[in-house]
């Protein structure tokens, strides 16, 4: 059965930046869609960051041009970079596939401070 492992969340000011890392395993990783979602205190979950088998990447408006999503084949890890913090990335960061069929991880808890 699958498994999704995140790390690398933590508290930092607004403007700051964070690396999350999301390790898979029982899953044939290279060819398959994966994402990073949030979910915000009293929220739904929401998609953040796409990036397909092939290195496509599609973004949340309101993570362009400050996240970058990467993956590692070879480490079964998906990346997702975030500059420029604001408040409102404060959430608990997931990773899964694209449609989100797996088990969800425990996710990494992000908290900006304004």
């Amino acid at each position: 059965q699958a498994q999704l492992a995140e790390s690398g969340g933590g508290l930092v000011q607004a403007g700051g930046s964070l690396r999350l890392s999301c390790a898979a395993s029982g899953t044939i990783f290279r060819l398959i869609a994966m994402a990073w979602y949030r979910q915000a205190p009293g929220k739904q979950r929401e998609l953040v960051a796409v990036i397909s088998s092939g290195g496509s990447t599609n973004y949340a408006d309101s993570v362009k041009g400050r996240f970058t999503i990467s993956r590692d084949n070879a480490k079964k890890t998906v990346y997702l970079q975030m500059r420029n913090l604001k408040f409102e990335d404060t959430a608990v960061y997931y990773c899964n596939r694209e449609p989100p069929i797996l088990s969800w991880g425990q996710g990494t808890q992000v908290t900006v401070s304004s």
